[in-house]
């Protein structure tokens, strides 16, 4: 794939094509609409001060989302800033209970949530928490893979959990139906732009990287949603494209606040980036036109 046609796909595109994609949507009357959030990441901003402006960019987000009720909403991770700080997990938890109940929620583990090197008494506050750091989940035609990117990244104090993640990831992959088309939520990319780049904090080391790639291709993994760049990214390798969300919390560079949605429909996939000026009074059966203006 381009990488011109991949900037679009970032930003606000269509990618068409994919037997999968095709039979999803012939499956049901409707597109399935989801949104993709990622690092809320409460207490970036004041550096575990307090989590203010952080609580209230979730909250306006989650209430556009009730306005325009999609289908579920997976946040990708860094939930909080600090890990294990209970004022930070509570606040977080108690802003997003303020979505709509009939709207499921999916959390997906970040390095902040879990630490940069899990340990087993971080995975285990965080199960406390929030429940499993690796799941499935199921919409319609849709099978949602969520993985603790942590457990793949640097396992060094845990390699019995992330074996353990890694055997539930194959028995999953190889189980889904064909029909079914299977989307990889998780936290850290394989890659920003290229499979082939260098290792960076960003990424995921190169060596584990190909072994992943090569896993969920050969299963037939299209799409992949990360977060922790702060920042809009991804890229294609082979059948794969990795889309990396930016940041509902603090923004890094020149990036703002925002989030995702993303639409499965008769002629594949449609993305679109709200910055939090920017989001639509509602969802048709297209998505309206995303970025941080309607100069955009």
């Amino acid at each position: 794939m381009k990488r011109s046609t991949i900037t679009a796909l970032l930003l606000g595109s269509s990618l068409f094509g994919g037997q999968a994609q095709q039979r999803v949507a012939s499956a049901q009357s409707r597109p399935i609409t989801f949104a993709v959030l990622a690092d809320p990441q409460l207490g970036m901003y004041a550096k575990d001060n307090n989590f203010l402006q952080e609580e209230a960019n979730l909250e306006f987000v989650v209430a556009n989302l009730n306005r325009l009720h999609p289908d579920f909403v997976v946040v990708c991770g860094d939930l909080t800033d600090r890990t294990g700080d209970e004022a930070e997990i509570a606040a977080y938890k108690q802003t997003m209970r303020k979505l709509d109940p009939s709207i499921p929620v999916y959390n997906v583990p970040g390095n902040h949530d879990v630490g940069n090197v899990p340990t087993p008494s971080t995975l285990a506050s965080y199960r406390a928490a929030y429940g499993s750091d690796y799941y499935a989940f199921h919409f319609g035609q849709v099978l949602g893979v969520v993985l603790d990117s942590n457990l793949i990244r640097s396992a060094d104090h845990v390699p019995a959990e992330a074996a353990k993640q890694e055997e539930w990831l194959r028995n999953t992959l190889s189980q889904a139906s064909p029909n079914q088309q299977i989307l990889v939520f998780q936290h850290i990319p394989y890659f920003l732009k290229d499979a082939d780049e260098k290792d960076q904090y960003f990424n995921i080391p190169s060596a584990i990287r190909k072994k992943y790639l090569d896993l969920l291709g050969t299963n037939h993994v299209h799409l992949i949603f990360a977060g922790h760049y702060h920042r809009l990214a991804g890229g294609s390798d082979g059948t794969i494209v990795e889309i990396v969300t930016g940041a509902v919390g603090m923004p890094i560079g020149d990036s703002s606040s925002g989030f995702r949605l993303v639409q499965l429909g008769s002629s594949g996939m449609k993305t679109e980036w709200y910055c939090l000026g920017n989001i639509p009074n509602r969802i048709e059966h297209d998505l309206p036109k995303g970025g941080c203006s309607s100069g955009d």
